[in-house]
């Protein structure tokens, strides 16, 4: 893998870098809370690197994974049935299959995201459920170039209600305690700081092909200066130190559960 791969692939967070801790345990998070809740035959829409699998897989009878990118660790997980496809079209799946359906940090990504959740719809048994995951517009701190699009409150209760009843839907959301929003708002004065050298403004006019490996570069940049400026605070996040309720627009990422 060459040096543009690795940035190119910096979009997701690394469990092994301890820049990235607070956001992927923040990720880390759902999977610990949706082990909670699931059982049967499930179905998740971009594992990524899997990490989310060891908490998951051990409550399913049948666990069935997809991505455009097959981790490179799919050994470890002799279990799991690993399709390479992306979506919205989920053509290899029969109607009526899954008992649950997971899909985190994924939807934003999608360019026909009411497609995807029709088709999510279709692959769920009756009674069976979607839980979803995608980070809140009006909690982000920098236009993200992997992102098709972002939701604000008003418009991810409206998408999901088109496809689900919303008497059957949770919208919650997933929040930080004292801790998380202190690295937040460090975060946040990082960014700005950052953002004065963007005097042409290509933050917000660069096309997202464009943008994508400057964004990734200064990402790890800002990452690694709250890292090396609040080690104690970055290291010490734990997915203890977050929380789930209804959404009530203070959410990090939006947490739904949505019955069929």
């Amino acid at each position: 893998m060459g040096i543009l791969d690795k940035i190119y692939t910096a979009e997701r967070a690394d469990e092994n870098a301890v820049s990235d801790n607070p956001v992927f345990m923040r990720q880390l998070f759902a999977y610990t809370q949706a082990a909670e809740e699931v059982s049967g035959c499930i179905l998740e829409i971009g594992c990524g690197e899997g990490y989310g699998i060891k908490w998951l897989s051990p409550k399913a009878s049948r666990y069935v994974a997809i991505d455009k990118h097959i981790p490179l660790n799919q050994q470890n997980f002799a279990h799991v049935e690993f399709i390479n496809m992306e979506v919205p079209w989920l053509t290899e799946m029969e109607n009526d299959q899954f008992d649950v359906v997971i899909c985190f940090q994924l939807i934003e990504h999608i360019q026909d995201d009411q497609t995807l959740l029709k088709e999510i719809y279709r692959v769920l048994k009756p009674g069976g459920k979607l839980l979803l995951t995608t980070p809140n517009q009006s909690m982000t701190l920098s236009r993200n170039p992997y992102h098709i699009r972002e939701y604000n409150t008003n418009q991810f209760r409206e998408l999901l209600s088109r496809y689900f009843d919303s008497e059957k839907i949770f919208f919650g959301g997933v929040f930080g305690d004292a801790t998380v929003m202190e690295y937040h708002e460090r975060n946040r004065k990082s960014v700005e700081r950052f953002r004065k050298f963007d005097i042409l403004g290509l933050e917000k006019h660069l096309p997202a092909s464009w943008f994508k490996i400057p964004y990734d570069i200064l990402n790890r940049m800002n990452r690694n200066v709250l890292k090396n400026n609040n080690d104690a605070l970055v290291s010490g996040i734990s997915t203890a130190n977050f929380f789930i309720k209804e959404m009530d627009g203070g959410q990090l990422d939006y947490y739904c559960r949505a019955v069929k």
